[in-house]
């Protein structure tokens, strides 16, 4: 699946491609989401810190300290050790889906096409889509976590394990916000693995993603991470809502929803997408936002997300000299920065508030914000139905607004 940003025009002002709703994000980059593309057991399914300490070196020079690949595990073939360890709790994703083509309705209305078709009109035709990602065992009881697209509006899901059984999945939930998804398959006794804590994750460290690309079955790459925190409009992903990890371990179509690993084997997160054209640029999804999501789908099925409903820009001067040569005298922005509003979405619990068109927030929850990242990043953290104060500078004054976020709507592909 391609997602490639196209810039959207307000009623309220032209602002020629800088504002995005709340849930879209600028960028110009395109982003190919790879869907070609265990539950862990309740005890290791909370987030883990690993109790596993650099081991001291036995150097005499105090100043020279082995890389941590070494220190953690001491073996130079620590990827060997970890594919044998895990290997067998990553599986393949078969997905397949029927299309229906509508017949038009100038075959049942026209006379010109009667003429040669008769009473009798053509058949609506079929064709099966089919698909191809990786997942997951995070319960021994057969739960398992993979991307949203990998499975959606699938007709049927089948799951392969590395030993060749193949099962019958059944869809527990998808949410396409963070493009996580659950399935259940009706087996015990499965192989999990254990969870690592993505929070702590810091660039360079060595990490192995598994997976099934491209259709080669249990396929290894490793390599390290080459940054944290990068946001859905960093990498072009504008209806997401994850900080992504970067990594250089090669990814390609058919790795969606397969585990990125550490060095002891734990997973740090679910590998989703690449940026076309790039290369050693992979995504992947933090494993304790996959947790976070996968829990809520095994429980009810879907996942709410707090959504006020604006149209939104980071305010820059150069953002502010371009509003104001397209707005005029119709917009009076004194503030030099924080995120202005550009458009209010009908009946949006942010036009219930008040929030105005030229509002420019410089605060939520009493925390500043100075980028939209920032303001969707609080959003998330925020309850539905509970009262979110947001300070807001409107024509030179400073105005306090409390909104409810309400569910955030979501559009699904066709």
């Amino acid at each position: 699946m391609k997602i490639t940003n196209h810039h959207s025009a307000t009623k309220k002002i032209e602002t020629r491609g800088l504002p995005h709703r709340l849930w879209m994000l600028s960028s110009g980059v395109a982003v190919i989401f790879l869907g070609s593309c265990s539950l862990l057991p309740a005890k290791t399914f909370d987030t883990q810190q690993s109790d596993i300490q650099a081991q001291k070196t036995t150097e005499p020079n105090p100043g020279i300290v082995p890389p941590p690949i070494f220190s953690s595990s001491g073996d130079p073939n620590f990827v060997v050790k970890v594919v044998q360890q895990v290997g067998p709790a990553v599986v393949r994703i078969d997905s397949s889906r029927t299309i229906t083509s509508r017949v038009p309705d100038e075959f049942n209305n026209d006379p010109f096409f009667r003429r040669f078709f008769g009473e009798g009109t053509p058949q609506p035709r079929q064709r099966v889509e089919r698909g191809s990602g990786s997942g997951f065992i995070i319960n021994s009881s057969g739960q398992i976590v993979t991307n949203a697209h990998v499975v959606d509006g699938a007709d049927r899901v089948t799951v392969i394990l590395k030993d060749g059984r193949t099962f019958d999945g059944k869809v527990l939930g998808e949410d396409p916000v963070t493009d996580v998804a659950t399935i259940k398959i009706n087996a015990n006794n499965l192989p999990t693995l254990s969870v690592g804590n993505s929070d702590a994750l810091q660039p360079g460290e060595a990490v192995i993603a598994i997976g099934n690309p491209l259709g080669l079955n249990n396929t290894v790459t490793s390599g390290i991470i080459s940054a944290t925190g990068r946001s859905s409009s960093d990498i072009g992903a504008s209806d997401k809502r994850v900080d992504y990890i970067q990594t250089d371990a090669a990814i390609n179509p058919g790795n969606s929803g397969g585990p990125l690993l550490n060095a002891r084997g734990q997973v740090i997160a679910m590998n989703t997408a690449i940026i076309r054209g790039a290369q050693g640029l992979g995504f992947a999804i933090p494993i304790n936002t996959v947790q976070r999501i996968a829990q809520e789908l095994i429980a009810k099925g879907k996942v709410d997300h707090p959504y006020l409903g604006v149209q939104m820009v980071t305010l820059t001067p150069e953002n502010k000299e371009r509003i104001k040569n397209v707005a005029g005298d119709r917009l009076n922005i004194t503030a030099d920065d924080g995120v202005l509003l550009v458009e209010i979405v009908p009946r949006s619990p942010a036009s219930v508030a008040g929030l105005r068109v030229g509002d420019v927030i410089k605060s939520i929850n009493s925390q500043p914000v100075t980028k939209i990242e920032e303001v969707q990043k609080l959003v998330e953290k925020s309850k539905i139905g509970t009262n979110l104060p947001i300070e807001v500078e409107r024509n030179g004054q400073t105005v306090q607004v409390g909104v409810q976020p309400a569910p955030l709507p979501v559009r699904r592909e066709g």
